[in-house]
């Protein structure tokens, strides 16, 4: 991260550092990816174990209908989703503060004019 080269005015604004910003930013999209990533591995690691049991047997009961089937998949469609919902929110954060730099940044050259 450079220091910026552009003359200092008189104007403050919202942020002060815009190294700061831009690191939260940076580290708020990698936890992005990250979370997602656990949340996708424990889903399939969940949905592995339910499949193997599930084939050998373990949730057959006799008299089953294909809807009972349909009902022990259906919380495993539903695991991922807290993960893409945290992921969601940290890309908006990031996105947002990258938009809010770009404002401040065009305030402060407006004010030098």
């Amino acid at each position: 991260m450079t220091e910026s080269t552009e003359n200092r005015t008189n104007f403050l604004a919202t942020y002060f550092d815009r190294d700061a910003v831009i690191k939260f930013s940076r580290m708020a999209g990698i936890l992005a990816w990250v979370v997602l990533g656990i949340y996708l591995f424990t889903s399939l690691n969940s949905f592995g174990q339910f499949m193997v049991q599930f084939a050998t047997g373990v949730f057959y009961q006799k008299g089953m209908l294909a809807f009972d089937v349909i009902g022990y998949f259906s919380p495993f469609l539903l695991m991922p989703m807290p993960g893409l919902a945290y992921f969601a929110g940290l890309k908006f954060v990031q996105q947002t503060l990258l938009i809010l730099l770009d404002v401040e940044d065009n305030t402060r050259r407006a004010a030098r004019k």
